[in-house]
């Protein structure tokens, strides 16, 4: 898909919704990748509606100016920003091109493409293979993207380039945070389950900061070093090897 070089495109700014598969106007229309998103009315579909259309015309021609029919686009992201559509989604640029109604804050056109798009941390998953998985489709648009993050605009993926070093650095950094945290938060106490593999289900009855104590098959106390004791997320659960395990009593805690 190319806009033809004697048409100059109007940049507008507007707000899609970010799904797995690519994006989504927040009306639920999905935008294809590679091709311009074409306005119908819908309003005409219904004949003359009191607010919606003044004058019923063919639903493929639009936008019509006593209409309210078009692809929408606001003229700033500081419009999108004071209306609160900003928070409903990923912010870009949009080109706009063919029949183009102007309004105050607005367009109304009859082609559309995202341009580029803006990416806030907060719309970013944690991990980075789901970060992969949903940049993936994004890249599909051709659209410059870029990461909204540390106060600044960070590029992410060009078109001409692909993904730059300084967007990708941000992703790591941010990755390498979320799984930092989450290990601080994730503090092994009294009553947690641990899996010594090859052995069983221990159920965690002191932890300390050199060493647990836990209770296997509700009768062993075994002693484990407390760095032996690690957290894995594919099975989300306390792990530790049947060797860093050895039991120190016969009966369990009272």
């Amino acid at each position: 898909m190319s806009i033809p070089d004697y048409i100059s495109p109007i940049v507008g700014y507007r707000v899609w919704q970010w799904v797995a598969a690519g994006l989504k106007s927040l009306n639920g229309e999905p935008w294809s990748p590679g091709k311009p998103l074409a306005a119908a009315c819908m309003a005409s579909n219904r004949g003359t509606t009191a607010g919606r259309a003044e004058a019923a015309h063919d639903a493929n021609d639009a936008p019509r100016e006593k209409c309210t029919c078009g692809v929408y686009a606001s003229k700033s992201l500081e419009h999108l920003h004071t209306t609160g559509y900003e928070r409903y989604g990923i912010c870009g640029e949009v080109n706009l091109w063919g029949t183009v109604v102007e309004h105050e804050q607005g367009f109304r056109a009859q082609f559309a493409y995202p341009k580029n798009l803006y990416l806030p941390p907060k719309m970013l998953p944690s991990t980075l293979a789901e970060i992969q998985s949903r940049l993936q489709a994004l890249t599909l648009y051709g659209s410059d993207i870029f990461v909204i993050g540390n106060g600044e605009t960070i590029s992410l993926w060009a078109k001409d380039s692909g993904y730059s070093p300084a967007g990708l650095d941000y992703l790591i950094e941010r990755s390498k945070r979320y799984y930092d945290r989450r290990q601080r938060d994730r503090n092994l106490k009294r009553g947690d389950r641990v899996a010594i593999l090859g052995r069983g289900i221990a159920v965690v009855e002191q932890a300390g900061d050199k060493e647990a104590l836990v209770v296997l098959w509700n009768k062993n106390v075994v002693r484990i070093g407390r760095k032996e004791i690690v957290w894995d997320e594919g099975n989300m659960r306390w792990e530790t090897d049947a060797n860093a395990a050895f039991e120190c009593l016969v009966q369990p805690i009272q």
